[in-house]
């Protein structure tokens, strides 16, 4: 049985009023977004930044499979703790799980995860450098 994984706040952003629907509570497509800023503040604190993939690498990172439980709403104004983790680093893809919670009581809100692919700027796979890997396996 693998063991749990352990996830950390990556980033803290407040529920603006254009994430939020009709109803109130934040549009369920920008959990997406914030994966996405728990995802490349993850990186950014590993010492790979993104823009540094693509320029200094030529290498992108698209995400080729997403999933998201979503267990309570967020809603306007609410501050938000954006945690992630990256449990699996493939030959050249990786896998980051994610939570979010409400900063004031600390509840779970949604939980997901994202599978990225490393492609080159013509978007053919390519293995991840062992620079950037080694990286990634220092924080993991």
């Amino acid at each position: 049985m693998a063991a749990p994984v352990q996830l950390r706040e990556v980033a803290r952003v407040r529920v603006i009023y254009g994430d939020t629907d009709q109803m109130g509570t934040v549009y369920y497509g920008n959990y997406l977004r914030y994966f996405e800023i728990a995802r490349v503040e993850y990186l950014r604190q590993a010492g790979v930044p993104y823009r540094d993939l693509e320029e200094s690498l030529g290498l992108r990172l698209p995400v080729v499979e997403a999933g998201v439980r979503y267990r309570r709403p967020a809603r306007y104004d609410d501050e938000l703790s954006l945690r992630a983790a990256l449990p699996q680093i493939g030959g050249a893809s990786v896998r980051f799980v994610y939570e979010i919670r409400r900063l004031a009581d600390g509840e779970l809100l949604v939980e997901g995860h994202t599978v990225l692919a490393c492609v080159d700027a013509a978007g053919k796979v390519s293995r991840l450098p062992n620079g950037v890997r080694a990286a990634l396996n220092a924080k993991a």
